[in-house]
């Protein structure tokens, strides 16, 4: 239970960011929605589809659609200024969503019965896929495909967590080591401005 809450959390806070984007370029209620949508929802839904899990975990429990909906409403009702809110509280909140995220992917990828590399790529989709997709609904840059510490902290705590399902199998331990791992790395990466050296070539 406390793992499924901590799920919700993260899809309202990819949510928001979907929302955020959506602002930031002007678009109407329905252009808001789907942003928001793809990003809390995209990653998952690719997930189930890559490891044949049908029908996706949002249509089985509708409860995610409802909390994306209620984010919409309330982030466009009550954040008119987001310049306003400490910079931090959006990126930290970010992260533990994102850790999350990474933790639910890898172990349903293991359920169905794939590979630890498999598992950790599932792990990385299901994290970053919504971001990647609402970049490009939004015609950016995804954020994962620049020098940020993101994905990289995705890649790193789903590596922990298959290594630790070998020596502690059935366990949620597993899962919580991956997930602090990769929480612990993503605040680090906010907290010093972490980031990977940019591939460059000289024109």
């Amino acid at each position: 239970m406390i793992l499924y809450l901590f799920d919700l959390f993260g899809t309202a806070v990819f949510a928001i960011s979907g929302v955020l984007v959506a602002g930031r370029l002007r678009m109407d209620p329905f252009g808001v929605v789907v942003l928001a949508c793809a990003t809390a929802i995209g990653g998952g839904t690719v997930r189930d589809m890559a490891i044949g899990a049908t029908p996706a975990f949002w249509i089985t429990d509708t409860t995610y659609i409802w909390v994306i909906l209620a984010t919409c409403v309330a982030t466009m009702l009550l954040i008119r200024h987001p310049r306003r809110l400490p910079w931090y509280v959006l990126p930290c909140a970010d992260a533990v969503g994102l850790a999350v995220f990474v933790g639910i992917g890898v172990d349903k990828a293991l359920s169905y019965g794939a590979s630890p590399l498999v598992a950790v790529i599932m792990g990385v989709i299901t994290a970053c896929g919504g971001g990647i997709i609402r970049d490009v609904l939004a015609r950016e840059v995804p954020m994962v495909l620049r020098t940020e510490v993101y994905a990289t902290a995705c890649i790193a705590g789903g590596i922990v967590h298959t290594l630790a399902v070998q020596v502690s199998p059935g366990t949620v331990t597993a899962s919580i080591v991956g997930m602090v791992t990769t929480l612990l790395i993503r605040l680090a990466a906010i907290r010093w401005h972490l980031s990977l050296p940019p591939f460059a070539l000289d024109r």
